[in-house]
């Protein structure tokens, strides 16, 4: 067996490699880049967030469209959890916003297996976290 078949991660049930969805706060940009890097290098197909902030678009008024946009990149992002056969949250120090909690609660009543990336610190490190 050569080091990469070593280091793959196990199959979906598929057979297929795991498709993973990170979820997380935006402001994890480098987080989730090095979540997603080890997870790929592991043999896992990654899906991440569009984008970590809006775009600067020329002509474009993001107050005009920030109602419904938040709204639609929900949906986009359920629908990434739809997709996975797990779920990966990005949270640096155990830290969980609001819109995380609502994507965990729905890959839960999906019964799509949740880990994080804090506990997984503290597994690797025995780190015991501060009040």
């Amino acid at each position: 067996m050569n080091l990469m078949e070593e280091q793959q991660a196990p199959p979906s049930a598929e057979g297929e490699a795991k498709v993973i969805t990170l979820c997380g706060s935006t402001k994890f940009e480098s987080e989730f880049a090095e979540v997603n890097q080890r997870l790929t290098m592991e043999g896992c197909v990654v899906i991440s967030l569009g984008m970590f902030s809006l775009p600067d678009l020329p002509d474009y008024d993001w107050t005009v469209d920030s109602s419904d946009l938040k709204g639609r990149l929900g949906g986009v992002h359920f629908q990434k959890i739809r997709m996975a056969d797990e779920v990966y949250i990005v949270d640096p120090g155990g830290y969980l916003g609001e819109s995380t909690r609502r994507e965990i609660a729905y890959a839960e009543s999906l019964g799509k297996p949740v880990r994080y990336l804090s506990r997984e610190h503290l597994a690797r490190t025995g780190d015991v976290p501060h009040e």
